[in-house]
């Protein structure tokens, strides 16, 4: 019998009935993005990664930008209403959310958090976000992910200035 292969942000997918597909990779440990989109053949700007933050109020928060991309911490606080963030520490990720560095996604954690994704994600059909394991993405609407975990697309991403 072949293994379940589900996560619990494909199991939360189905459930609010978002379409999606997903690909798996070969991987015994952390890859960072930009090489799991180049593995796959995704392109760059398609392929979002999440990172955790927390504020200065003790919550958390989870950002997606592009993999190439770099979280722009001020601009990060002023969209979920903080005077400041700072990314969670890489021990800290699996206590908080459940998932393990490289496989965190904002789908299915142990808590709901707050969620950002990049302003450019609006403007996609389809984008690839982690799957909730490492070895796993998962292709769908940015749009259709935002109205399921009550989220919001913001500028969150360092400019090149």
């Amino acid at each position: 019998m072949a293994k379940e292969i589900k996560t619990n942000a494909m199991r939360f997918l189905e459930k609010c009935g978002i379409g999606y597909t997903f690909q798996t990779y070969e991987c015994d440990e952390f890859i960072d993005g930009i090489h799991t989109a180049e593995k796959l053949g995704q392109p760059l700007e398609r392929t979002f990664k999440t990172l955790v933050a927390h504020g200065r109020s003790g919550e958390h928060y989870c950002f997606l930008l592009p993999v190439a991309e770099e979280l722009d911490l001020k601009k990060a606080a002023k969209a979920v209403g903080e005077k400041s963030v700072e990314l969670l520490h890489v021990k800290d990720i699996t206590k908080v959310t459940g998932y393990v560095r490289g496989g965190c996604t904002p789908i299915g954690m142990k808590k709901q958090f707050m969620t950002v994704v990049h302003e450019t994600a609006e403007t996609l059909d389809q984008f690839y976000i982690s799957g909730g394991r490492i070895g796993t993405q998962i292709c769908l609407s940015p749009k259709a992910l935002v109205t399921a975990i009550r989220g919001r697309f913001s500028d969150i991403i360092l400019s090149g200035e």
